[in-house]
């Protein structure tokens, strides 16, 4: 029942996400060339380390979930041997490559404000940060999620089914979230390289 509420809260997401990406590309149509000048501003080389890093998160929570899935919260034997990492392990791991991926979307915002690329500068200023920011705020919301599995899974007396589904539930919602980065950086980054 959790996985099939997560689902359509996921939906409910998804046509926010539309609603962003219409946005998007009707203030793009409006000013295509303010919009190739102020495209060419972003920095393409930081934002693809930051997807790779993110979508390389979406993989080791799959990892996570499949440890939970046995029933296996934590490692058993060294650190450094990962085929018995538990979902701790996984998830903790998928939360640094998060930190990771906001650390680099923050260093990218601060540059892009002190080159005059604000919120307030223009439409393509507000739709960028608006798109973007509200992602960073979901990707936010997954690490919150990470912390709160991870938190239960050592609290807990027994690893049980309960603690499953939650670690299974918080994987969907890490995937959306790096489904719609890839859009996003599809749209923002790459689309204006070729149209």
């Amino acid at each position: 029942m959790v996985s099939v509420g997560t689902m359509v809260w996921l939906t409910s997401e998804l046509m926010f996400f539309a609603g962003l990406f219409a946005m998007f590309f009707t203030l793009r149509s409006t000013q295509p060339e303010m919009w190739a000048e102020y495209s060419a501003r972003l920095d393409i080389t930081l934002a693809t380390i930051i997807t790779v890093i993110l979508v390389a998160s979406s993989v080791t929570a799959q990892f996570g979930v499949f440890a939970a899935e046995r029933h296996q919260p934590r490692r058993t034997g060294s650190l450094m041997n990962i085929k018995n990492w538990g979902m701790v392990e996984w998830y903790i791991l998928s939360f640094l490559m998060g930190a990771i991926f906001i650390a680099g979307q923050t260093f990218e915002f601060a540059e892009l404000v002190s080159h005059g690329v604000a919120v307030q500068t223009n439409s393509f200023g507000s739709a960028f940060y608006i798109t973007t920011g509200f992602h960073g705020l979901h990707v936010i919301g997954g690490l919150i999620a990470f912390l709160y599995v991870i938190a239960r899974a050592y609290f807990s007396v027994k690893f049980t089914h309960k603690e499953a589904s939650a670690a299974v539930v918080i994987s969907y919602y890490w995937h959306f979230v790096d489904v719609v980065w890839i859009a996003l950086f599809g749209v923002v980054y790459i689309l204006p390289m070729f149209v």
